[in-house]
């Protein structure tokens, strides 16, 4: 996992284009996935998989949602929570996290 702290994202070695992307998601021992939209956050991509995801604020303030990018590149819209160093290990905000190619993303 590599960070850029400009933009405020976190990206593996493997990311691919957006395109016909996808959006992998683990929680609570499930795994769903769902056709990358690139205009909803990966909490929005966790609900359209049928997963009911930890939320609280929704604006990046409370970190109810953080999970763990274990592939793909995700912006933050806005962070208030994470430092550059969580950032760095794939944390990420899933409120304000979009998916700029295909993702995984492990809330476990």
């Amino acid at each position: 996992m590599t960070l850029d702290s400009e933009t405020r994202y976190a990206v593996s070695d493997s990311a691919d284009t957006a395109d016909g992307g996808t959006v992998t998601i683990t929680l609570d021992g499930k795994t769903v996935t769902v056709p990358l939209n690139p205009s909803e956050t990966l909490l929005e991509s966790a609900r359209r998989g049928g997963l009911v995801p930890p939320y609280s604020c929704e604006a990046g303030n409370c970190g109810t949602c953080i999970a763990t990018v274990t592939e793909g590149r995700v912006t933050m819209r806005l962070n208030q929570v994470l430092s550059d160093d969580e950032i760095a290990e794939g944390l990420i905000l899933t409120c304000q996290g979009m998916p700029e190619t295909t993702v995984v993303v492990d809330y476990d």
